[in-house]
């Protein structure tokens, strides 16, 4: 999990929380982030992605209907699975940022199987 500021929850089961904190540690990577004609759109579609997760968990939330609640938490599944590919595109085209990409994979990873479990019911 995402080490978390120290006034926020770290219960690993608060998607709310988690997924924002995953949110704010792509913001923070992306910033680090040299700007190449490579990385742009690299970074670009990182952070739509890593940044949308909570958003339409939020957006699950407050669902209206089973089908739309089951509609928004397929769009985090997705959304979680693209941030793990955006990291490793990003980790290939600056090999100076794997280690501090992993973790964040790591978090990715786990998001994905968590939203791909609740969408499976």
């Amino acid at each position: 999990m995402i080490e978390g500021r120290d006034d926020a929850p770290t219960r690993a089961y608060d998607l709310e929380e988690r997924s924002a904190l995953f949110g704010e540690a792509v913001i923070d990577f992306a910033k680090k982030m040299p700007v190449t004609p490579v990385t742009r759109r690299l970074i670009d579609q990182l952070v739509g992605a890593g940044t949308s997760i909570g958003a339409n968990y939020g957006e699950a939330d407050d669902a209206v209907s089973k089908k739309d609640f089951r509609h928004k938490i397929s769009i985090c599944k997705r959304e979680a699975r693209e941030a793990k590919f955006f990291l490793r595109m990003l980790a290939r085209a600056v090999p100076e940022f794997q280690d501090e990409a992993r973790p964040l994979w790591q978090e990715a990873k786990e998001l994905h199987l968590i939203f791909a479990k609740i969408y499976r019911g």
